[in-house]
């Protein structure tokens, strides 16, 4: 478990309740589809198509559950989680310029993110290493990634924007619409990704804890079987 911090974030709305000065932007997580997109790629070299073929990450595995989004392998690598019977693979992906107000304000009532800050994309591709199904739940797997020097007890803040994601090549919910109900099964070799952004801090130590809760027979946690493991790495 992480350590107690000083700080606090709170979210935009409350702040609003309690008084504190308001914030520009969006307080609650909505979507847009901003024609301001700005996203950035570290690599402005060209790479000769064989050698990118060469360098590129293969997919963690060949198979998508029906239900999945996406299981696609975006990105650098930065390292594997590696639990009993699975895996998540990390990726940092691209960078982009915020095009609203984030969710969090600290203590002040200043936000944490504001439109025009350097934000970065991570993906996370969960894969069952195990021989047999893996049952999920709605949250499928949960990844806290916070830099070794974030100051606040919640996690980091991101930006909710659709154009954004689709930039990055990421998508933002591992679930498919119309997918049904839990369970949903990971079958022995295959994997489902989805990815998330936060401020971009590059050369930062950061974080990744990763829980994955199975789901019983009839969709809920089984907390008996819960596994929590990390990865430390740093963002370039």
């Amino acid at each position: 478990m992480r350590t107690s911090r000083a700080a606090l974030a709170l979210p935009l709305a409350l702040v609003a309740v309690l008084g504190l000065s308001a914030c520009s932007g969006d307080a609650a997580p909505e979507e847009t589809t901003s024609a301001s997109t700005s996203v950035e790629t570290p690599d402005t070299e060209e790479t000769p198509a064989e050698e990118a073929e060469t360098e590129a990450e293969p997919a963690a595995t060949g198979d998508k559950p029906a239900w999945a989004a996406s299981n696609e392998v975006v990105g650098t690598k930065l390292g594997t989680a590696e639990g009993d019977g699975f895996t998540v693979d990390i990726y940092q992906v691209s960078t982009a310029v915020a095009t609203k107000t984030g969710q969090f304000a600290d203590e002040s009532g200043k936000p944490i993110l504001n439109p025009g800050d350097p934000i970065v994309f991570v993906n996370y591709v969960l894969t069952n290493t195990g021989d047999a199904d893996l049952p999920l739940t709605y949250s499928i797997v949960g990844v806290d990634a916070r830099y070794a020097d974030w100051p606040y007890m919640q996690g980091m803040d991101s930006i909710v924007d659709n154009a954004l994601f689709e930039a990055a090549g990421v998508v933002d919910s591992p679930i498919a619409p119309g997918s049904g109900e839990a369970p949903f099964v990971l079958a022995p070799g295959q994997s489902v990704a989805y990815g998330e952004n936060f401020k971009h801090q590059p050369g930062s130590p950061i974080e990744f804890e990763v829980t994955l809760t199975p789901a019983d027979a009839a969709g809920d946690l089984d907390h008996d079987l819960r596994q929590e493991v990390a990865l430390s790495a740093t963002i370039a």
